[in-house]
């Protein structure tokens, strides 16, 4: 299994930028699929997650209204789109697969994890 994350970039606090995630080698169309992000010094954190179906979505706090996930099962492909981008949200942001099982806040719960992608908000 391979997920490939990309479209970080370095952006200006209320610009946008939307994350890509490649998925192979499972069956994409029955996993769940998430974004978790890390900043320097803190842990790994929950974006979003997206069902199989690309029809049910959760979101942190932190990004609820800024942030939409979604899923293409025709490409192999989940997008994150980040709007009115904060500084707070600098991170390596991570794509990860869960191949069974609903979608899910926890970290450990994800079999497959991309390599990540960087994203920094200047103010």
């Amino acid at each position: 299994v391979q997920l490939q994350a990309s479209g970080g970039g370095s952006v200006q606090a209320g610009d946008s930028l939307r994350l890509s995630c490649a998925a192979s080698g499972l069956t994409f169309s029955r996993a769940s699929m998430a974004w978790f992000r890390q900043a320097p010094g803190k842990e790994r954190e929950f974006v979003t997650s997206v069902s199989w179906s690309g029809e049910i979505r959760d979101y942190a706090d932190s990004v609820k209204g800024r942030f939409r996930v979604s899923k293409d099962n025709s490409k192999n492909m989940v997008y994150l789109q980040m709007d009115t981008l904060k500084p707070e949200d600098t991170a390596i942001y991570y794509c990860a697969a869960r191949p069974e099982g609903s979608i899910t806040t926890i970290a450990s719960r994800y079999d497959y994890w991309g390599q990540g992608t960087q994203v920094t908000v200047s103010s």
